[in-house]
């Protein structure tokens, strides 16, 4: 048996939503990991939302996922009931709601990283008492600071305190985590005006009006969205870790797989009306 390149595509778009779900999992153990040193006296109700914020984020952002995968390839139009749309809208606005709020949950991380205090009579990291500090050696990730590497850290005299938290850092380390929180944010709320701009690119499908002033409209948006959005992947890749920069990474193909499953859909209904 023989594979043809459509079913070799649908192969490699399938394998790349699955990558973007076990991405969850990594999200989860590094997030659970950082938890204790943030969160000393546990993660409570109240802290679940900044403590949790990248798992929450792209759990939500695989189910959207899919939901698009869904209305605009899986389903045909005779599966449209009027139940089927209903939960497909619903399902939709819910993660909607819960990536506002992981957005929320990325400004406060920022307000936190960037709230850093000035650590005064410390000059040295090793003089702090060992095993009761953490350094963030990049946003969210974080180590105990023991005998043995408290050297390896930094050769600065002056150090800051993260707020609520024994976690210190020099000025250089303090700088580069707050951009990647900066980062995070920006990432998040373009994400956001992406897929706004793809729910409306759907539902102007739906009424066959997705064509002239809108379609071209739509296409110099995401031009710009999508470079902001892989300007951030670059960046983490730089100076972030390899999670950051694979998950960014493979939103981007994920979404281009969105965008062709539109202009596929579109070309099928301009096919359809020529032949009517």
């Amino acid at each position: 048996m023989t594979l043809n390149s459509s079913r070799l595509f649908q192969l490699f778009k399938y394998t790349v939503y699955l990558f973007l779900a076990m991405n969850i999992y990594w999200f989860f153990a590094e997030e659970y990991a950082a938890a204790p040193l943030r969160y000393p006296d546990g993660v409570g109700l109240a802290n679940i939302r900044d403590a949790y914020a990248a798992t929450i984020d792209t759990l939500a952002w695989v189910i959207l996922l899919l939901m698009f995968e869904l209305e605009t390839y899986l389903l045909e139009d005779e599966h449209f009931t009027k139940t089927v749309t209903l939960t497909l809208h619903g399902l939709r606005f819910a993660c909607f709601a819960v990536i506002v709020l992981a957005f929320v949950g990325y400004t406060d991380v920022l307000q936190f990283v960037s709230g850093a205090s000035l650590l005064a009579g410390v000059t040295d990291v090793c003089a702090l008492p060992p095993g009761e500090w953490s350094w963030p050696y990049i946003l969210g990730e974080y180590t105990v600071i023991t005998p043995a590497n408290c050297a390896d850290w930094s050769t600065a005299t002056e150090f800051y305190k993260l707020p609520d938290a024994a976690a210190v850092v020099d000025a250089a380390g303090l700088t580069d985590i707050v951009r990647l929180a900066w980062v995070d944010v920006i990432n998040a709320g373009v994400w956001i005006l992406v897929v706004v701009l793809l729910e409306i690119d759907v539902r102007l499908q739906e009424h066959g009006r997705f064509e002239g002033f809108a379609l071209r409209a739509s296409t110099a948006s995401k031009y710009v969205l999508y470079s902001a959005l892989f300007a951030a992947a670059v960046y983490w890749g730089f100076e972030g870790d390899f999670l950051d920069f694979w998950d960014a990474f493979l939103w981007l193909v994920a979404f281009v797989f969105i965008e062709l499953n539109v202009f596929e859909w579109r070309q099928e209904d301009k096919a359809a009306l020529q032949a009517a």
